[in-house]
């Protein structure tokens, strides 16, 4: 066997290794259990904290869970500013992707002991990171995406505080093991310091922390983190009374796949298994099993509840790899990310992806890495065209699928509207492979709306490696 064959044989197990890992990473590294199991209040806390004044006027805009297309910023990198104000000049280029929800990564001061530069590192709820600017700084990023017709999430840690938190003052307000204050229980989370919510002063203060942005800077809802680890009870006293606010429609999302959490009062979960679901298809496995988990997730959710879809965010970019090289390169990633969107649910766009960055992006300071967005214009257009055909046509936003004409390589589906019926395929292969038009969509005039080509369709036509299309009769 010669040299240069050798080196081939190598590059390919090399990289058969690092998607097996990173599925074995999908299935073992998820977030721990939470810790210590509090029973729920007999009486909930009284907000006795400060009244927050309301700044500007709630934004009227707010889109419904099943219409809402969240886009994820990681301000330490989306630009060389690294700060606030360095969103504001691509806002108009996040809203062309059809997004109508911008979810800002933590902005809050950070803490220092036993920091190792996290921004899930919070000392002081009510501040915004000096890196990062004022609170007048988001109330103007906020009006500016208000004014583009996109609400702003913000990310809220509940579990845990840094250290050097105020709270700290009073150990009753964290989780004490001998006599010490622990970090979270399973993990290896050691900035950080797990809270007591069998403290209702310390429960208190969590939502009046939370009215506070959504009063003082406008906001429009919460992505919270590591949802499990705090008592859904809490939540939904926390929801409640932020849906109780006069006048405001709040988006409420779980990191998580739990989905009791949504009986808590959040309008939206993490879709984990979805997610890798996409990982086996576009890497050999079975394209049929995205139908089948696809439905496993929607019938156990009541109406108005929803999944959040993805191809990649700030945990897979940062620690797994850039999504091209987990989905069969560029041209996969982009076919996963419309399986994501067309199938159902609510998509995700991490800051970048749009641009196929060929590096990955941390989130922990300190960091030379920003997104360098004259990348890649053609692939940003790609993405722009999938979601421009996902706003226009109302079929694809819901969550029903009708008839499955899948095969082990090829996603099929139809989806339906009041006035349309559309037939989508995505090739979840990197090699062409034949699709058999079913019966009723044979000899039709058909219209690609990926491509806006016409032609009456044959009895097959052969997608090319990673193609998907969206016909319409």
């Amino acid at each position: 066997m010669s040299l240069r064959i050798l080196v081939v044989e190598f590059i390919r197990m090399k990289k058969s290794f690092s998607i097996l890992f990173t599925l074995f990473l999908f299935v073992a590294c998820q977030k721990p259990e939470p810790c210590c199991p509090v029973d729920p209040p007999v009486d909930p806390p009284q907000d006795s904290t400060q009244q927050w004044q309301q700044y500007g006027i709630p934004f009227g805009g707010v889109a419904q869970p099943k219409d809402a297309v969240l886009y994820e910023v990681n301000p330490l990198v989306f630009s060389a500013s690294r700060n606030l104000q360095g969103i504001l000049p691509r806002l108009d280029s996040i809203k062309a992707l059809g997004v109508n929800v911008v979810w800002l990564m933590p902005i809050y001061e950070m803490g220092v002991d036993r920091s190792v530069g996290s921004p899930y590192c919070i000392s002081d709820y009510f501040k915004v990171n000096p890196e990062y600017g004022t609170i007048d700084d988001l109330r103007e990023l906020v009006d500016s995406a208000h004014a583009k017709g996109m609400a702003v999430m913000l990310d809220w840690v509940a579990n845990h505080t840094s250290w050097d938190h105020s709270w700290m003052s009073d150990q009753s307000y964290y989780v004490v093991e001998n006599g010490s204050v622990i970090h979270p229980p399973g993990t290896n989370w050691e900035d950080v310091a797990e809270l007591n919510y069998a403290n209702a002063e310390m429960r208190a203060e969590m939502i009046s922390a939370m009215k506070y942005w959504v009063l003082e800077a406008n906001i429009d809802g919460y992505r919270c983190d590591y949802a499990t680890g705090v008592p859904g009870w809490f939540w939904e006293e926390a929801i409640d009374s932020l849906r109780a606010i006069p006048g405001r429609e709040l988006l409420l999302f779980a990191e998580s796949n739990d989905l009791s959490l949504l009986n808590e009062g959040f309008d939206m979960a993490f879709s984990w298994n979805f997610y890798g679901a996409l990982l086996d298809a576009f890497n050999g496995g079975d394209a049929r099993n995205l139908r089948t988990t696809h439905l496993g997730e929607f019938s156990a959710l009541a109406s108005g509840k929803t999944m959040v879809r993805f191809v990649t965010n700030h945990d897979q970019h940062a620690w797994d790899d850039v999504p091209q090289d987990l989905l069969g390169g560029q041209n996969g990633a982009i076919a996963a990310f419309a399986a994501a969107a067309y199938m159902g649910g609510v998509p995700l766009i991490y800051n970048g992806q749009e641009k196929g960055l060929p590096y990955q992006l941390p989130f922990f300071i300190p960091t030379s890495v920003a997104i360098n967005w004259s990348l890649n214009p053609a692939i940003t257009k790609k993405y722009e065209k999938i979601m421009q055909v996902y706003a226009q046509e109302p079929a694809l936003k819901g969550r029903e699928l009708l008839d499955n004409y899948s095969t082990y390589s090829i996603s099929a589906f139809t989806k339906a509207s009041s006035s349309d019926t559309l037939l989508i395929a995505i090739n979840t292969n990197g090699s062409a492979k034949s699709f058999t038009f079913p019966v009723e969509w044979q000899g039709k005039q058909l219209t690609d709306l990926i491509t806006a080509q016409t032609a009456v369709s044959s009895t097959a036509i052969s997608l090319n490696g990673f193609q998907y299309c969206v016909w319409k009769k």
